[in-house]
């Protein structure tokens, strides 16, 4: 989706952007909005409590909402260690680390994680999210729920 007042379909790198954004922000709907109507949203490491998979844009939007909504977990940083465009267009891989605070003892989080994005459009199409489930289930046991 282009920025207002231009035409430019964002680029794969651009969406990542957008993406990141929208976690820091805790927003389903900027979120949400980055896929497409049909896109697939995949978590190949489950995390007790969360589905496996989001299937359509709605899906993730209602998805993350419930999720974020349950707990009172802040991201506050996202530490971009790589982004790796294939040599299939769209695709990129992205490396981060999820750094926040489960509030009120203010107990400390690291999630490591991967990204596989398909972008058609400037829209996601497929996303394979693999984070680190005991991560996860840590920032969890310290009081809150931690997914992106």
């Amino acid at each position: 989706m282009p920025a207002p007042g231009t035409s430019a379909v964002p680029t794969p790198l651009e969406v990542l952007e957008r993406y990141y954004q929208a976690l820091l922000d805790k927003s389903a709907d900027d979120l949400a909005d980055l896929y497409a109507e049909d896109a697939v949203h995949e978590f190949p490491f489950a995390s007790p409590g969360f589905p496996p998979r989001f299937e359509g844009r709605e899906a993730v939007r209602a998805g993350y909402r419930a999720a974020w909504g349950a707990g009172p977990a802040r991201v506050e940083e996202i530490r971009r260690v790589a982004a790796y465009e294939t040599a299939e267009p769209g695709v990129i891989v992205a490396e981060h680390v999820v750094v926040g605070t489960v509030p009120p003892r203010n107990a400390r989080f690291t999630v490591p994680g991967l990204l596989i994005l398909r972008v058609d459009g400037g829209l996601l199409t497929r996303v394979r999210d693999y984070m680190d489930a005991s991560g996860v289930a840590g920032a969890r046991d310290a009081g809150g729920s931690t997914h992106r």
